[in-house]
């Protein structure tokens, strides 16, 4: 869903009995959010958020993306959701991954590819792909390896656990945690930014992003998305996500 107000183009994941997991229609609901924020000059910053107070994202939509069983499947849709990630990434307008509730898998590496990331006190964060045999699939590591420290990229992507906000905000991943009114106070966080010239928020997010508009970025981040669709097809990777359906299930 998106909304318009003040400044804000608000797109918003209303997924919530599927924990705002993605699928293809969210991806293109997704794509049509960030060309509305790049060709509408009244949209000064996107927000991305998740319907319901339970979850941001959940990831890909194990239910439907596991039907996908071959490299080739599982790199056309691993690579579709990275081509809108390196739009979102080098969006030249201000982004911000609102985070009401569990971000896991892929849900971390969506609000990776924004510029900042508010969370709920208490929501769980977390790199878990591994857990599952893969590697992050949208780009999320090569994004993470830009934007944290090195140290604290790599293990949160090893770890494969989830942390809190709380955490997430101490090691630099999250920006500010807001205990109520989320929407609010990220309008008040993005007031600052709302008042000014569309132009020159441009200008200046456009000098920030030119570091991953290069051919050797963009080489790294889909050699990521390639060595998790190799990964996708193993035995491994089928039995973990086997014995994690069948835990969820019980």
């Amino acid at each position: 869903m998106i909304e318009k107000q003040q400044g804000i183009a608000w797109f918003t994941i209303c997924r919530p009995t599927r924990r705002n997991a993605i699928d293809y229609t969210v991806m293109e609901e997704l794509h049509e959010a960030i060309e509305l924020a790049e060709q509408d000059d009244e949209v000064k910053v996107l927000v991305i958020t998740g319907a319901g107070e339970d979850a941001f994202c959940a990831g890909g939509d194990l239910q439907v993306f596991h039907k996908l069983k071959t490299k080739e499947e599982a790199y056309a849709m691993l690579a579709k959701m990275g081509n809108i990630l390196y739009r979102l990434l080098t969006l030249p307008k201000p982004t911000v991954a609102l985070i009401n509730g569990t971000a896991v898998g892929g849900g971390c590496e969506l609000a990776t590819a924004c510029d900042f990331r508010f969370a709920r006190a208490g929501a769980r964060l977390g790199f878990v792909q591994a857990n599952l045999a893969i590697t992050t699939g949208w780009g999320g590591a090569t994004m993470l390896f830009e934007k944290m420290a090195y140290d604290k990229a790599l293990h949160l992507l090893l770890q494969a656990q989830t942390i809190t906000a709380e955490e997430a905000e101490r090691i630099g991943f999250v920006h500010r945690t807001f205990h109520h009114s989320l929407r609010e106070q990220c309008e008040k966080e993005m007031s600052g930014y709302t008042n000014k010239s569309t132009h020159v928020l441009r200008a200046y997010k456009e000098a920030a992003i030119r570091r991953w508009k290069t051919e050797e970025f963009r080489r790294r981040f889909f050699a990521e998305i390639e060595q998790c669709a190799h990964l996708w097809e193993s035995e491994e990777h089928e039995q973990a996500v086997q014995s994690f359906l069948a835990k969820r299930n019980k």
